[in-house]
């Protein structure tokens, strides 16, 4: 099976190198990444500038660009031949509820969706993100049950494990996104030139995180896995709005 391998960390990431060492042992891999860390690019791309490619000593490719880039790019043209699956993580921090829309490892997987290989994104949260083997071993599992079980054609997998050793994993959980409060406001500060200079504010508080819901699977020491479709319609609404907007007059 050949795989895609890409982050939103950076191709230098301690994450992407231990799932790169695990995936390697059971799969053929090929890592694709960003030059830097693009934490919270969703799915934004590179038009205005070109993009290149460097192939680094230990093999891996890194592109000045986005996740979206990278994977674009490495699908397209720096890989010989098309992949089976796209790989995305292993994040520093969660990608949980709300946090899925700005998550550049989300927008990572999710271009491999666009471009149509099957694809899934990986997260390891906690205070210090230290057990990264843990989330590589459960991602190598998961990937061998997909080559049995492949994913549906407008699905990706969102996949959060907690940042604890793999013996104390309670299992793995199905889940549906959450939500959160909405963040704190932006705060005001001066830089050392007492000019004005502002920070987004911490994440907000989980609003929905009960039974179901990856926050609450995470919490509790499971794996979240949470099936992620790329199609964003609204479809509750299609009939209930059909109505109204059929007297709007032009």
């Amino acid at each position: 099976m050949k795989l895609l391998l890409s982050n939103d960390d950076g191709v230098h990431a301690l994450g992407i190198r231990v799932l790169y060492q695990e995936l390697a042992k059971h799969f053929t891999v090929t890592v694709v990444a960003p030059d830097r860390n693009c934490s919270g690019a969703s799915n934004s791309l590179t038009l205005l500038n070109p993009l290149r490619a460097q192939t680094l000593d230990n093999g891996f490719i890194s592109v000045n660009g986005t996740p979206t880039d990278a994977v674009h790019l490495g699908v397209s043209q720096l890989v010989s031949s098309k992949p089976d699956l796209v790989v995305a993580g292993i994040n520093k921090g969660p990608n949980l509820g709300d946090d899925t829309l700005y998550s550049g490892t989300v927008a990572a997987a999710t271009e491999g969706r666009h471009m149509g290989i099957p694809a899934i994104a990986i997260s390891l949260l906690g205070s210090h993100e230290q057990y990264y083997q843990t989330a590589a071993v459960i991602t190598a599992k998961i990937i061998q049950r997909i080559q049995q079980h492949p994913l549906a054609a407008d699905q990706i997998l969102n996949i959060n494990v907690p940042d604890i050793p793999l013996s104390k994993i309670k299992g793995i959980k199905i889940t549906r996104l959450g939500h959160r409060h909405k963040a704190e406001k932006m705060r005001k500060m001066k830089d050392p030139w007492q000019r004005d200079i502002y920070w987004y504010g911490r994440l907000g508080a989980e609003l929905d995180g009960g039974r179901g819901t990856d926050f609450h699977a995470v919490a509790n020491n499971y794996v979240s896995v949470t099936p992620l479709t790329v199609d964003m319609t609204a479809h509750n609404s299609i009939n209930s709005m059909a109505k109204w907007i059929s007297e709007v007059t032009l």
